[in-house]
């Protein structure tokens, strides 16, 4: 209990009722970005900032602690400790689930991507129809790697095809110039790049007979 209690006394207190909405959650994370492992934040706010808790476990999921200190009419007190120095590696998804139904009516373009707010890269499961394609068209200013994880089809460059099949690790050089087209069955790939705001491959699919 005394360690406890030498904890609480540290606790950096951040008070953010005085502020507007769209202020309080920069200045939140501000906080608890520049305490050490092991430190904590004492937040004091107006009410129960369920969505922050929600902000929090995306962007630091098992990597910070919430306590509830005092709940009343517009004085809500929050400890949040800090657990690890950076985010922690997670989950966050299973391709086998998000290829399982590649093929399916109706389903095109990007299935999943990733959503991660502080991020250097971007990653996007995309979904070709039966005979769907990706028309022809030079690549971004960007390196993408491809993985196929379901059905087949083929990529078309300059001056030949390349058979596309489940495990297939594909490279498109930056400004390469490709066209995609599923096979009967569908096609469903994921690609991972450098962030940038979109790619071609994205705005360019096409279903069959379009």
């Amino acid at each position: 209990m005394p360690a406890r209690r030498a904890a609480a006394e540290t606790d950096r207190e951040v008070d953010v009722r005085p502020l507007s909405k769209p202020e309080k959650h920069p200045v939140i994370f501000d906080a608890f970005n520049e305490i050490p492992v092991g430190g904590s934040i004492l937040l004091v706010n107006d009410h129960d900032p369920r969505h922050l808790r929600d902000e929090f476990e995306a962007k630091h999921p098992r990597g910070f602690d919430w306590q509830y200190v005092k709940r009343e009419r517009r004085e809500w007190r929050i400890r949040i400790a800090k657990l690890a120095a950076t985010p922690l590696p997670r989950v966050l998804a299973n391709t086998a689930q998000l290829a399982a139904d590649v093929g399916e009516p109706g389903v095109a373009g990007a299935v999943w991507k990733l959503d991660q707010a502080d991020r250097d890269l971007d990653s996007n499961l995309i979904a070709l129809p039966p005979d769907g394609r990706i028309d022809a068209h030079s690549g971004p200013e960007l390196d993408v790697l491809i993985h196929v994880l379901a059905g087949a089809g083929r990529l078309t460059t300059e001056v030949d095809e390349i058979a596309l099949e489940p495990g297939v690790l594909l490279w498109l050089p930056r400004r390469s110039r490709r066209e995609f087209t599923a096979g009967p069955e569908g096609l469903r790939y994921l690609t991972v790049h450098q962030k940038r705001r979109a790619l071609p491959l994205e705005t360019t699919l096409r279903r069959p007979g379009a």
